[in-house]
């Protein structure tokens, strides 16, 4: 099966069962989405999703947060992974946002990696999911699932290769979608440890089940569209 192939089924299964996925991190506004996304880093959505209502109590705007210490922003994180330096993060955002951006998200992927705590991942999470721009967030879930699935080659060995091999090959306006297909299939189906190929229907065109299940292909549920 040729990688065009695999993109194929992957956007007929995802495009006829799950057309319109969105983030299953809780926000209203752009500012709490950053936020959220920044504390998400080696956290769980599940978990940033318990400490944003009193975070955001606390500091409901950038203005709030940037007139924090990251001492103060602290207390209201302890529960995520490294709360120090996402405290610290918090408290520049949101001085930055406040004095640079008149308290406003910018859509712009190149100011939205200015902001403290905001890599390309993170500004691509937000300039996706804010502002429906063509771009790929690329997590562990979306590395790791592209290249099992065999939608990337095995030389694309970094987030950045992994990102520029799928936008290569997505409809640009399939590809803010194609982010959340990923991280959904790689949290539930396409796990890092034991994956569920059993259940998987992406399995007949998955280069890992072929190679690891081989024969056992016929067997399992074929993509529809």
């Amino acid at each position: 099966m040729t990688r065009a192939d695999r993109f194929r089924c992957f956007l007929d299964y995802f495009l006829t069962n799950f057309p319109e996925p969105k983030t299953e991190l809780a926000y209203n506004t752009p500012y709490e989405l950053i936020v959220a996304v920044v504390l998400s880093a080696q956290c769980t959505d599940k978990r940033v999703n318990l400490v944003m209502p009193a975070l955001l109590a606390q500091f409901p705007t950038a203005a709030h947060l940037g007139a924090a210490t990251a001492a103060a922003v602290f207390p209201y994180i302890r529960s995520i992974s490294y709360p120090n330096n996402k405290a610290k993060h918090l408290a520049g955002l949101g001085r930055m946002l406040t004095e640079e951006f008149a308290g406003e998200v910018p859509s712009q992927l190149e100011a939205l990696q200015r902001l403290p705590g905001v890599g390309r991942k993170t500004a691509n999470v937000v300039a996706s999911v804010i502002y429906n721009l063509p771009a790929m967030a690329v997590d562990t879930h979306v590395f790791r699932v592209s290249r099992r699935l065999g939608l990337v080659p095995g030389t694309a060995t970094t987030p950045l290769a992994v990102e520029k091999a799928l936008v290569r090959h997505i409809p640009e306006g399939l590809v803010n979608k194609a982010h959340h297909w990923l991280i959904l299939h790689g949290r539930y189906v396409c796990v890092a440890r034991s994956p569920k190929c059993s259940i998987c229907p992406l399995a007949a065109s998955c280069a890992y089940f072929g190679k690891h299940f081989g024969k056992a292909v016929a067997h399992v549920p074929t993509p529809t569209g």
